[in-house]
């Protein structure tokens, strides 16, 4: 529908890119591109974001709200990449290093693929704005930890990061095994031992109903633990909560679609928002 010659009323599209063939992951990556409204119809270029787990891009509501919160001019238009996922338990994970059971043993193989693969032939297809920064990657669980790896390790490219009950648990040893949280969180102790990387942002979100595990029984599930001791290592390190960091915790909020689609909303606007001046 056009009003005054602008697309307004207009629905986010989808553009499916199926059988991009990765060389370096050697299977064919299924890929969603969500494109707003007014892209043909100018010649702008547009901020980014990259989502894991594009495959539950239905379910989390991501066309839709795209459109209603750009017709309401609560966020900047954007190009949504969704990767569809391969083997979530080899290729998503830290790239640095495996878990005690050897998963994630393909992440660095991923991180790769969306660095020198997906990324350029996304900016030579489509009108992408390279120095925005907008520019973000974020996922779900896994998903969610594998776009905090790739960000913290190519700020370059990404300046936001949005992890939606992220799996902060990676460790390095069993719970049987010897294992210590202040040594043992692969993600947390990445992030302590680097260094500072100015611009990065960063979007937490965690449901009170994530799970039930209380490791250290203190009261707080380990997907909050995880979470929030993660952010501590981050303001450790010079990042400033509420400046740099955002966390959004949902009462009775689950691990699962509905509640990553209800958090979405709240992640888009921090990270695209017209009037938020992160």
């Amino acid at each position: 529908m056009l009003l005054s010659g602008k697309n307004i009323f207009s629905p986010y599209k989808v553009e499916r890119l199926p059988g991009i063939y990765s060389l370096l992951l050697k299977r064919v990556v299924d890929v969603d591109v969500f494109v707003p409204p007014s892209y043909n119809s100018s010649r702008k270029r547009y901020p980014i974001l990259f989502l894991n787990d594009g495959q539950d891009s239905d379910a989390v509501r991501i066309k839709s709200t795209l459109t209603r919160l750009t017709r309401a001019n609560e966020m900047r238009e954007i190009l949504v990449v969704g990767v569809h996922a391969g083997d979530r338990m080899q290729e998503y994970g830290i790239a640095a290093k495996p878990d005690y059971r050897k998963r994630g043993s393909r992440a660095d193989l991923y991180a790769n693929f969306i660095v020198h693969e997906l990324l350029p032939l996304i900016k030579a297809s489509f009108r992408i704005d390279n120095s925005d920064a907008q520019n973000a990657i974020a996922g779900y669980s896994l998903g969610g930890l594998s776009a905090f790896d790739i960000a913290w390790n190519h700020p370059e490219l990404f300046s936001k990061i949005g992890v939606f009950s992220g799996s902060f648990w990676w460790r390095s040893k069993s719970y049987s095994g010897g294992y210590l949280d202040d040594r043992d969180r692969i993600a947390h102790a990445q992030v302590a031992d680097d260094d500072f990387k100015p611009g990065l942002k960063f979007w937490f979100e965690a449901g009170t109903l994530d799970e039930h595990a209380d490791r250290n029984n203190n009261g707080i599930i380990d997907s909050i633990d995880d979470t929030i001791d993660l952010i501590v290592e981050l303001t450790k390190k010079g990042y400033r909560p509420f400046k740099d960091i955002e966390y959004l915790e949902i009462k009775g909020g689950h691990h699962n679609q509905k509640t990553w689609a209800k958090a979405m909303p709240q992640f888009l606007k921090w990270a695209y928002g017209l009037n938020h001046s992160g």
